[in-house]
Parts: structure tokens; C-alpha cells; sequence
């Protein structure tokens, strides 16, 4: 949604600053509206841990992204 803050634009105005976001969204690979976004590598769970979990105990937390 776009809402005029300030000023009185034209309509013309007005439609050529939405065609410049829908641009730039379409040009940064947005997708439809309210959709999420496409997770990054980076983010990826299986890049942190690449060994499965220890199994639960008193010292569990210590040994979670540390190898023992």
C-alpha cells in the first residue's frame, strides 16, 4: 500500500511512482504480494549443524554447536 504523505501529487504523477516500485520489485525478484520470501543458503539449519544433536542429558547445551 502507498499512501500520499505530503503534497497533492497528479494522478500521472502518482502512476509513474508506482510503476517505478512495481519495477524495482519485479527487478529484486518479488513475488506476489504477501508471499515470503525465498530463504538464503546462508540461512539454511544444515550449514550450522552438520552433525546431528548430542543426546539429551545435564550438559547437553554445551556440546549443541561445539564437537566434543
Amino acid at each position: 500500500m502507498i499512501k500520499v504523505v505530503r503534497g497533492n501529487p497528479t494522478p500521472e504523477e502518482l502512476a509513474a511512482a508506482l510503476a517505478v516500485v512495481r519495477a524495482r520489485a519485479a527487478a529484486e525478484g518479488g513475488g506476489p504480494a504477501g508471499a515470503p520470501p525465498a530463504p538464503d543458503a546462508w540461512a539454511d539449519p544444515a550449514r550450522v549443524a552438520h552433525s546431528r544433536l548430542p543426546a539429551p542429558g545435564p550438559k547437553a547445551w554445551g556440546r549443541t554447536y561445539w564437537p566434543g
